[in-house]
């Protein structure tokens, strides 16, 4: 059993020297693979083997990744901006000049912008390309993290849907069962109306009559449409047991279910096998529900 969901969530951290990072993943529901990345400034260049990565582990759903990047500040250098302090100062002896104020403070100039500078040292071109490598590195530990909890939540709706399954076999089987769907109560039914025809003295073509009674037969016959059902079913436990993602083989396989339910429905002339129609309908619904979270 290999059956994965598409809803899941990862984090993951890493460092270097002077650097820490975190990767998050999330993944929801989609019809198809959509990544959708954020990176921060300056590590572009990731985006590429980023996606490469995740494409190689997952087939479907919306995925949004998240890098975290910060610097350690023991590694940045600050100095003072002695062009800006100096007209900082000169201005302030300006305003002296013209009117009475307090002389400034320390942290008061160097809180105005411009005048204290940080800024970090350059980072060599190995030592860049190391630290990416280890970037990718946590990528991946996210990544597995991300697969794994899908399979987590893959698994419960494994058996749900496998619940689901069996319900739609023994609903079909109870179809097959009722007394309405069987050949020869079709047969007296149709009899029973052709007689009723008859005793009303009427006369008819007999060859048209044929024709009708051959059409409403086939309207009224819900035997094919049980014996697909019941290969649907057959399907579905394959599919269960599959060890590709079958997400979307799954989302087709529900429309026929829901195809033949809505027949027999249409086709049913009797109280029963109209109850079992719609309690396959109700199932069925659920199932698609299901199937929409699978990868």
């Amino acid at each position: 059993m290999a059956l994965n969901s598409m809803t899941g969530f990862a984090r993951a951290e890493g460092g270097a020297v002077g650097w820490q990072w975190s990767w998050e993943l999330k993944s929801v529901n989609g019809r198809n693979l959509e990544l959708r990345l954020r990176l921060p400034q300056g590590h572009d260049a990731l985006e590429g083997d980023v996606r490469k990565r995740i494409q190689a582990k997952l087939t479907r759903g919306s995925v949004y990744g998240v890098l975290a990047v910060s610097r350690d500040a023991a590694t940045s250098e600050v100095r003072i901006n002695e062009d800006a302090l100096n007209q900082v100062l000169k201005a302030v002896e300006e305003l002296k000049a013209r009117t009475e104020i307090a002389p400034p403070t320390a942290d008061g100039l160097l809180g105005l912008r411009g005048v204290l500078e940080v800024s970090e040292p350059v980072e060599e071109e190995s030592a860049r390309e190391a630290r990416e490598i280890a970037m990718l590195g946590t990528l991946d530990e996210a990544l597995e993290a991300l697969v794994a909890a899908r399979a987590d939540e893959g698994a419960k709706l494994h058996d749900v849907m496998s619940g689901q399954v069996a319900e739609i076999g023994r609903l079909s089987n109870a179809a097959e069962a009722c007394a309405a769907a069987r050949p020869g109560a079709l047969k007296t039914r149709i009899t029973e109306q052709v007689e009723a025809l008859m005793a009303s003295g009427k006369s008819f073509d007999e060859t048209r009559l044929h024709q009708e009674l051959a059409l409403m037969a086939t309207k009224m016959d819900v035997r094919e449409e049980i014996d697909r059902l019941s290969a649907h079913v057959t399907a579905a436990q394959e599919l269960l047991a599959a060890s590709a993602p079958v997400g979307r083989k799954f989302d087709f396989l529900t429309q026929e279910f829901n195809r033949e339910a809505n027949t027999i429905c249409s086709k049913a002339g009797d109280i029963e096998l109209t109850q079992i129609g719609l309690d396959l309908k109700a199932v069925i619904d659920q199932l698609r529900e299901q199937v929409q979270n699978v990868e």
